[in-house]
This record gives structure tokens, sequence and C-alpha cells, in this order.
């Protein structure tokens, strides 16, 4: 992998990180945009509270690089189900907000760990 692609897939993880551990603590200290957002889908302030640690825990994951495929993924599933969770309520608008970060997250796998040793 050349250095240049390394170097933009190591700021797309960092932005990845960065939204993980924003978002993540957002869901966990119970903001109230968040708590507003995810009370439509019935989530109380215990499962909202998990969901943002394992968020949390995600973001942290993607930074090494034998757990990086693992952190995306989770990441990427969180996502999903977010965007699944708007479309149970005919919101596309909401869905497509998601849609990016959800990408954002494979693109990251495909390019893979800019440390990694299999590059």
């Amino acid at each position: 992998m050349t250095t240049a692609i390394k170097i933009f897939n190591s700021i797309l993880i960092l932005v990845a990180v960065f939204m993980g551990l924003k978002q993540g603590w957002a869901m966990f200290t119970g903001k109230p945009e968040i708590v507003e957002m995810f009370s439509k889908w019935n989530f109380n302030k215990t499962g909202l509270m998990i969901n943002g640690a394992i968020t949390i825990v995600s973001a942290l994951l993607i930074i090494h690089p034998r757990t990086f495929l693992w952190g995306n993924f989770i990441m990427a599933g969180g996502i999903l189900l977010i965007m699944c969770l708007h479309l149970l309520d005919k919101d596309l608008k909401g869905m497509a907000i998601e849609l990016p970060f959800l990408l954002l997250n494979l693109v990251i796998i495909y390019f893979q760990h800019p440390l990694s040793k299999a590059n």
C-alpha cells in the first residue's frame, strides 16, 4: 500500500474514532438530543448507556491493528441498527444521514489498518 493511501486511511480512522467516541459519550451520558432520538424507539436510560459504551469500545478497538476489524464491524453494526430504526419510522432523511458513517467504516476496512503487517 502506498504511503499516500496509508496517510489518507489514517485520517479516516482518526475521524471514525473521534466520531465514535463523541457519539458514544453522548449516548453514555444521556445528552438530551440523543435521549430524544432514542426514546422514540423505546430505549431507556440503561439501554442508551449500554449502546454508548459499546460505541466507545468499538471506537477504541479500531485504533489497534489486531482489533481493527472487530471494532469496525461493531461500529458498523451500531450504525446499521440506527439506520434500520430510522427506516422503521419511515424516516429516509435520518437513514440517509447515517449512510456516510456506515460507508466510512466500510472504506476503512477496505484499505486495512495502516500499521498492519499484512500491507
